[in-house]
């Protein structure tokens, strides 16, 4: 136990010390029916993978699942009806080929409480390890950046589309989870340039 526990810290410590420019993330973003991962349930799943600085598209994926028993009011914000959920995949197939980016990518999400807090609920329930090599939230690094900067928060100054238009991105319609997907990819990547000004970056500068 305690060898297994010295293992981890280590390799935390040591992707801590990481150059950030170099590593390898997938970058997530998923719709829901709700807020709540013990009664609510994963309409789709989108992912895009960062590598050298560069967001791959050749490797992005948006899976709609089949499995939903009731997309209740969820339609009115993501767009996702019946019939687009009757061609979906299973959402172990879907989580199946997402888990396999988890031992050799970092996981980046915007506001990963909720959206790590449903798949580590669907992992367990389909028997899958349930772990990240480290996961980044750009909602916490543009938070904690906002303070260092001695700024008020507002209610609604770290959405996804608030935060961007600090960094001059544009703007895309939210609510469809690959192109929030891409906006967060973005986003995480002007928010490293930003913090590292040229410079070197660690990876624990974005924790």
């Amino acid at each position: 136990m305690v060898k297994r526990w010295l293992s981890r810290y280590l390799a935390r410590k040591q992707l801590l010390a990481a150059d950030a420019y170099k590593e390898r993330y997938v970058v997530i973003d998923m719709e829901l029916t709700g807020l709540d991962p013990r009664q609510h349930e994963i309409v789709s799943v989108a992912w895009v993978m960062i590598e050298d600085q560069c967001i791959k598209l050749s490797g992005a994926q948006h899976l709609i699942n089949k499995d939903v028993q009731s997309l209740e009011q969820s339609p009115i914000y993501h767009g996702i009806a019946k019939q687009d959920i009757d061609t979906g995949e299973s959402l172990e197939t879907i989580l199946g080929k997402l888990h396999q980016h988890f031992g050799e990518c970092i996981l980046v999400f915007h506001n990963a409480a909720l959206d790590w807090g449903f798949l580590k609920q669907a992992c367990r329930t389909l028997g899958l390890d349930a772990k990240a090599r480290l996961i980044l939230d750009t909602f916490v690094i543009e938070k904690k950046r906002l303070h260092q900067q001695g700024h008020e928060i507002g209610h609604d100054d770290l959405t996804l589309s608030e935060c961007r238009k600090r960094y001059n991105l544009p703007h895309y319609s939210s609510h469809h989870a690959l192109t929030d997907a891409m906006a967060t990819a973005e986003l995480f990547l002007a928010q490293c340039h930003q913090i590292s000004r040229g410079k070197a970056l660690k990876v624990g500068e974005l924790v």
